[in-house]
């Protein structure tokens, strides 16, 4: 290892390795062209149907669309959602370009249609590559020159992670995961101004996407103020961490901050945010300059500089200091508490706390044993810094589940230092059976691909013969016919059926609100968005309220014809907060006279009604 756990890899390696560290990079590409075909592959049907399946993924479809339709850049509203007014969406452009940019490539080849297609199954596998170059980086700077394919390998069995860059997963996750991946890059790189820089610009650019990975990168900068306080010397990575980080994320917001995202909001890197961010990087450049001799004096100093900060945000952004998303209480609780992914991971059942868990537990205990063996040498401080982010990262999980995918990609390092040091022992003993066996379920444990088939085989036991602290149940009949139901109903052939009406206003569930604008010509009233808070109750009080009522918020929005989902996962809650509520009554099949069954092919999942306000 250059400087870390196994420094005399390459002294008598045969040229087969030899070759792997001098030409790494041909290889990672190679690695990456083959695992994303495979994933094309894999998902083709997905591919061919335009299977959008989260609702921000259709969003993100939609926004480019309209950008290359010719809504300006810095307008991010979706005019198809809430006609006229159109709903705010706070996200930037950033993520729009590489998909609008394969759409542009593709369409002379393949068509309008297909090019479409084909960019939003390319586009997650983008990050995906982005994130590997920087664990392959990772693993060669702190293991060995030639780990860095058990950083690849690893990384398919984070299967949280995997899902952000699955074809369709056009969302910003997966490039949100790629620039943390690079600030653990920037965290473990040896040269302080490249190592200061990388953690900065990558920051920055998360940020720029938006700020569901701030609290990792207050934590880096963190970690890198901590290591100015531990050795002066890193005085030129603080310098230019805290420059880039201020310069970047200034260029950040000029070049792609929407007009909406200039107001003094909370939820998406606006002059709340800006202002903190320039500020603190403004500091840690002067303590950086002060830069005094005594370790405790510079603690103080950071210290100081920190507690300053976060007084004058407080003082000047009061509001920012709770819900980051500004929703009313009434919002609060009946939608946006309940959003699974924003639950803690003990409140989880244990079919999903295994797999998000295991992995984020083995990759700190590799990185604390990695940071041991490095004790005496110059990768100690890396190592310790990684610990901290990884330790960081798990417990963030016990605060949101949607820190899985996170979590179990900065696993990655210590896993394959764990890897690098128990297969070659293994390999060493005199038992065949321990060669093989040992050394392949060492890779299924470490890699975590164990997990999800021991998940499966706890699941088919009764519950009797599980302990209750992992009570894992499969899943019922009930919960798999809403979940078929929400599959079917936003699948393009069923969507796609009400294109032989004429353009109208469809009053629909919010959730599937976005898929409806992505598969047909017709415009919907709401989706997911916190921003829009008055639109989503609107539908939760139609829905939930006597058909009077629904009639009437019908109107206020233009809505014409009223489109339904049965057993799509959203109407189980309507019914259930509200029996004899509008929804509850058609589902038992008591539809009101001003409502007019409009007929769909046989065998559709939907249900679709002309909505009469003589």
């Amino acid at each position: 290892m250059r400087g870390g756990l196994g420094k005399a890899i390459l002294t008598d390696t045969p040229a087969r390795l030899t070759e792997l560290d001098r030409h790494w990079r041909r290889w990672l590409l190679l690695a990456w062209v083959v695992i994303a075909a495979w994933f094309l592959w894999q998902r083709w049907n997905a591919v061919h149907w335009l299977a959008l399946s989260d609702t921000d993924d259709n969003m993100r479809l939609m926004q480019v669309r309209a950008w290359l339709g010719g809504q300006g850049w810095y307008d991010l509203r979706q005019y198809r959602l809430n006609p006229p007014g159109g709903l705010d969406i706070h996200w930037s452009r950033l993520v729009d370009l590489p998909i609008a940019g394969l759409i542009l490539l593709l369409k002379p080849f393949a068509g309008p249609v297909w090019a479409e297609k084909l960019a939003v199954g390319i586009a997650p596998l983008l990050p995906m590559g982005v994130a590997m170059a920087a664990l392959a980086v990772t693993v060669r700077r702190l293991v060995s020159p030639v780990a860095w394919p058990f950083a690849i390998l690893f990384l398919l069995g984070c299967s949280s992670t995997l899902l952000m860059f699955m074809p369709e997963r056009i969302d910003h996750h997966g490039w949100q995961l790629a620039c943390l991946a690079w600030t653990v890059a920037g965290l473990a790189d040896p040269k302080q101004a490249r190592g200061g820089m990388v953690v900065g610009l990558s920051s920055a650019l998360s940020l720029t996407i938006g700020l569901e990975l701030l609290p990792y990168c207050a934590m880096a900068g963190a970690i890198v103020a901590l290591r100015w306080v531990w050795e002066r010397a890193e005085a030129r990575r603080l310098t230019v961490y805290g420059a880039t980080l201020a310069g970047a994320s200034a260029i950040g917001f000029v070049a792609f901050a929407s007009n909406a995202n200039y107001a003094m909001r909370c939820d998406a890197l606006t002059p709340v945010w800006l202002s903190a961010v320039v500020a603190g990087g403004a500091l840690l450049v002067l303590l950086a300059w002060i830069a005094p001799e005594n370790r405790l004096v510079r603690l103080a100093l950071a210290l100081v500089a920190g507690g300053a900060l976060a007084g004058a945000f407080a003082a000047l952004f009061p509001q920012c200091l709770q819900r980051p998303e500004g929703v009313s209480e009434e919002l609060a609780r009946t939608w946006l508490n309940n959003v699974r992914e924003a639950k803690p991971l003990y409140s989880m059942p244990g079919r999903t706390i295994l797999p998000i868990v295991t992995g984020p537990i083995i990759g700190l205990l590799g990185t604390i044993f990695a940071t041991w063996r490095a004790r005496r040498s110059p990768t100690l401080v890396p190592w310790a810094a990684i610990t901290l982010f990884t330790a960081f990262a798990v417990a963030m999980l016990f605060w949101q589940i949607r820190a899985g995918p996170a979590a179990q990609l900065l696993a990655v390092p210590g896993a394959v230092a764990l890897a690098w040091v128990l297969l070659p022992w293994l390999l060493s003993r005199n038992s065949a059976i321990v060669r093989v066996l040992g050394s392949v379920a060492a890779v299924l444990v470490l890699g975590s691909f164990a997990v999800d088939p021991v998940v499966r085989a706890l699941s088919s036991l009764p519950a009797a013969g599980v302990g209750k602290s992992v009570r894992i149940k499969p899943q019922d009949a009930r919960t798999k016919q809403v979940l078929r139901a929400g599959a079917r109903c936003a699948s393009l052939p069923a969507l796609q059926a009400l294109n032989r009406i004429p353009a109208a206003v469809m009053f629909t569930h919010v959730d599937l609100g976005p898929r409806l604008i992505v598969a047909t010509h017709h415009d919907g009233i709401t989706g997911p968005y916190h921003r829009n808070g008055d639109a989503i109750l609107d539908v939760h009080h139609a829905f939930q309220g006597d058909p009077d009522n629904f009639r009437t918020i019908a109107r206020r929005h233009g809505a014409t014809y009223l489109l339904t989902c049965p057993n799509m996962a959203e109407t189980t809650v309507y019914r259930a907060r509200s029996p004899g509520g509008f929804y509850d009554l058609l589902a038992h099949g008591k539809v009101p006279g001003w409502l007019t069954p409009v007929p769909l092919p046989k065998g559709s999942p939907l249900k679709l009604w002309r909505i009469d306000y003589r």
